[in-house]
C-alpha cells in the first residue's frame, strides 16, 4: 500500500500536525506502507514533483506536531481551472489537468491521497474524487479540513481555527500598547476572514478573556482597561452604519483617547470594491475566483471612513493573520487533529472517501464527511450568545 499526502491553500495551525500524526498512524498500522509527500499541493501532484517518508522521517514524525506551517508547502491550485494550469506551465496546453493528476498517482502507485485544506482544498479534491470514480480509477481520496475561517459545511469545527483565535488575541495584546505612543489613536486589527467572521468574533473574544483573566491595570496612573478594551467588531455578517457607528465611537475617543477596533478582512468587500471599479481600479483576481483582499486592504477603508469623523489624530492597522495562522497548534487544537487523523487512515483503509471532520448534521460526530456536501461560505452565527454579549458590553448594540 501507498500513501500520499499533500496541503494546499493558505497556512492554518494544523497542516504539519496532520502530516505528523498521519505518518505516525500509518506506521504503527504498518511500517511496510509507503508514504510520500506532493511538494507545494496540488501544483507538486500535476508536476510530479514528491518526497518520500523515510524511516528517519517516520521515527520522528511526532515532531511535526510542534510545528506551524507545512513541511511539505502549499499552492493555490484548482484542477478544473485549466486555463490558469496552463498559465503557470503545470500542464500542457489541451491537457485535462485532473486526468494529469490521476495519472500522476498512479505513475507514482499511490493507493490512498491524503488532501490537507480548507473549502477551496477539499472541493477540487472531491472533484478529483468524482474524476477518479467516473473513470475507474482505483483510488481513495480522503481530506482533512484545514481553515481558520471556519466555514466549511458540514463540518463543526475546522482543524487549526480555534489556535488562530488565541494568537490573534495575543498578537493584539502588544499592538494596543501602541495606543499610548500617540494621542488620539485608532488602531485597526484587521482579522483574516473572506466570507466569514468566526476568527474576527472568536479573536475577539480570545482577547477579551485575556483582559478579564490575565491582565492587571492601574488606573490609578492611566493604565485602564478601557484604553486596552475593544472598542468595536465588524463581520462580514453584519450591516454597519459607518456614520452611526462614528458618532459612538467618537465619545469613546473623546473620553478614552483612544479607540481599538477588530475588523474582519471580509467586513464591508462589496463596498469597497464597488468604490474601486468605480474609479476606475482593477480588482485582482486569485485562481479560485476569489478578489485579493490584500490588494483590496478593508483595514485602510475602515480606517478612511472613520479617522476624520472620530478625530484621530493617528491610524495604524495591524494584521495578524500572518502571525496566527503559521502557528503550532493550542492543545484543543491537537486534540482534534489527533483523532481526525486517525479516523482519516481507518476511512482510507477501508476505501471510505470524504473530508473527515465533526459532521454537524451528524450529532458533530467524526467521521468521513461526502465530498458532495462539503462547500465553503458558511456564515459565523451572529446570534451566538457569548458574541451578543461582547457587542453589547462594548456598547455596538443595545
Amino acid at each position: 500500500m501507498k500513501v500520499a499526502f499533500l496541503t494546499a491553500g493558505g497556512l492554518a495551525p494544523c497542516l504539519s500536525s496532520s502530516i505528523g500524526y498521519l505518518i505516525d498512524e500509518y506506521n504503527k498500522l504498518d511500517p511496510k506502507i509507503q508514504m510520500i509527500g506532493y511538494i507545494n499541493g496540488y501544483k507538486g501532484l500535476l508536476l510530479g514533483d514528491s518526497i518520500k517518508v523515510t524511516k528517519k522521517v517516520r521515527d520522528n514524525a511526532l515532531i511535526l506536531t510542534k510545528h506551524g506551517g507545512s513541511p511539505l508547502g502549499n499552492s493555490r491550485v484548482k484542477l478544473t481551472n485549466v486555463k490558469d494550469c496552463e498559465n503557470r506551465k503545470l500542464v500542457k496546453k489541451g491537457q485535462d489537468p485532473l486526468k494529469v493528476a490521476a495519472d500522476q498517482l498512479v505513475k507514482d502507485g499511490v493507493d490512498v491521497l491524503h488532501t490537507i485544506g480548507g473549502d477551496d482544498t477539499s472541493l477540487t479534491a472531491a472533484d478529483l474524487a468524482k474524476y477518479l470514480k467516473e473513470n475507474n480509477y482505483n483510488l481513495t481520496v480522503v481530506g482533512l479540513p484545514k481553515t481558520i475561517d471556519n466555514d466549511v459545511y458540514p463540518i463543526k469545527q475546522s482543524l487549526g481555527a480555534w489556535t488562530a483565535a488565541e494568537e490573534g488575541a495575543k498578537f493584539f495584546a502588544n499592538v494596543v500598547k501602541e495606543n499610548s505612543a500617540n494621542p488620539r489613536m485608532f488602531i485597526i486589527h484587521e482579522v483574516m476572514g473572506r466570507n466569514c467572521g468566526y476568527l474576527t468574533a472568536q479573536t475577539a473574544m480570545e482577547y477579551r478573556k485575556l483582559l478579564n483573566e490575565q491582565i492587571e491595570f492601574l488606573p490609578q496612573f492611566n493604565l485602564t482597561k478601557a484604553r486596552q478594551d475593544i472598542h468595536a467588531v465588524y463581520i462580514p455578517e453584519m450591516k454597519i452604519s459607518i456614520a452611526k457607528e462614528a458618532t459612538r465611537l467618537k465619545k469613546v475617543m473623546k473620553e478614552n483617547d483612544c479607540v481599538n477596533i477588530f475588523v474582519s478582512e471580509g467586513a464591508c468587500v462589496k463596498e469597497i470594491i464597488q468604490q474601486m471599479k468605480k474609479s476606475g481600479e482593477e480588482v485582482p483576481m486569485d485562481a479560485f475566483g476569489h478578489p485579493r483582499l490584500d490588494k483590496v486592504n478593508p483595514g485602510e477603508w475602515f480606517g478612511k471612513q472613520f479617522a476624520k469623523r472620530i478625530g484621530a489624530e493617528k491610524v495604524m492597522v495591524q494584521k495578524s493573520g500572518y502571525y496566527s495562522r503559521a502557528a503550532a497548534p493550542c492543545k484543543r487544537d491537537l486534540q482534534l487533529i489527533k483523532k481526525c487523523c486517525k479516523h482519516a487512515v481507518k476511512c482510507a483503509i477501508k476505501g471510505h472517501g470524504g473530508v473527515v471532520g465533526q459532521d454537524e448534521n451528524k450529532k458533530d460526530v467524526i467521521r468521513a464527511c461526502e465530498f458532495e456536501r462539503i462547500a465553503g461560505g458558511k456564515p459565523y452565527n451572529i446570534k451566538n450568545p457569548e458574541f451578543k454579549k461582547l457587542l453589547k458590553s462594548i456598547g455596538q448594540i443595545g
